[in-house]
């Protein structure tokens, strides 16, 4: 039974990754992600069922559109997969649990803000607001911290953290970063919340000089921060509380 429902989670991140692309690429323009229905952005044709089967579609069809021929970005597909491999994880690690469903909406978070920075270079407070009541209401409810001031010590540290940042380099770092650090501080509280800023800036340093040296990052051209925040946070959610407790043990 465990078998099926790690199935049925799998396939429900795989859906909801395709989801996930669509508020992401939406949001950010105003444009609503009920209508129109999907279609191609070249050649407006509205997709059917075929087409729209979560990585599936994009490898039957050769990384094409069906109806123009022209090429999909894979970003898309990969970000499904991302999803529905993330969401298993989160399955194996915690089970029929609280902690499940506080890791599934970090998660979806997580996954809409890495394509709306990708693509938009915006994380709208509209998808910030959106998860905020779910996420207070499980810190101070069935997953809490520590204490219940912890998320709010961490929401003011995530939120002071970035703006002195952005203050010190003047504007490297966006308006939508400072407000996600402060959600992600009320989720994590304030001991993981700076995990995961010092995860974020590693995966930031190490992924963007990867970049400078194959040429896919340029000089003098702003890059989205917000999907190694992503990266930083994930790894802070399933490896977190082990990081830390090998760290305090060298003190």
């Amino acid at each position: 039974m465990d078998y099926v429902w790690l199935v049925y989670i799998s396939i429900a991140g795989l859906v909801l990754g395709s989801f996930f692309n669509v508020v992401g690429t939406r949001i950010p323009q105003g444009a609503s992600i009920v209508r129109p229905r999907s279609h191609c952005p070249s050649c407006g044709t509205t997709l059917q069922a075929p087409d729209l089967f979560p990585v599936f579609s994009y490898l039957f069809l050769k990384g094409r559109c069906r109806y123009c021929r022209t090429r999909i970005p894979a970003f898309y597909p990969v970000m499904e997969a991302v999803s529905g491999i993330l969401f298993a994880a989160a399955w194996l690690r915690w089970g029929a649990a609280w902690e499940t469903a506080a890791a599934l909406l970090l998660l979806s978070l997580l996954l809409i803000i890495t394509v709306s920075d990708w693509t938009s270079m915006l994380i709208p407070d509209k998808i910030l607001l959106f998860f905020l009541p779910f996420i207070a209401v499980l810190r101070w409810s069935t997953v809490p911290l520590h204490s219940w001031w912890d998320p709010l010590a961490g929401a003011a540290l995530g939120f002071s953290l970035l703006l002195l940042i952005a203050v010190v380099s003047k504007g490297g770092m966006g308006g939508g970063d400072i407000k996600l650090f402060a959600l992600l501080g009320f989720f994590f509280g304030w001991q993981q919340l700076l995990l995961a800023f010092f995860l974020s800036v590693a995966a930031g340093a190490v992924l963007g000089g990867f970049g400078l040296l194959t040429g896919a990052v340029k000089r003098g051209v702003p890059m989205p921060f917000g999907p190694f925040i992503a990266a930083g946070s994930v790894l802070t959610l399933f490896f977190g509380e082990g990081l830390l407790a090998w760290y305090t043990g060298f003190l």
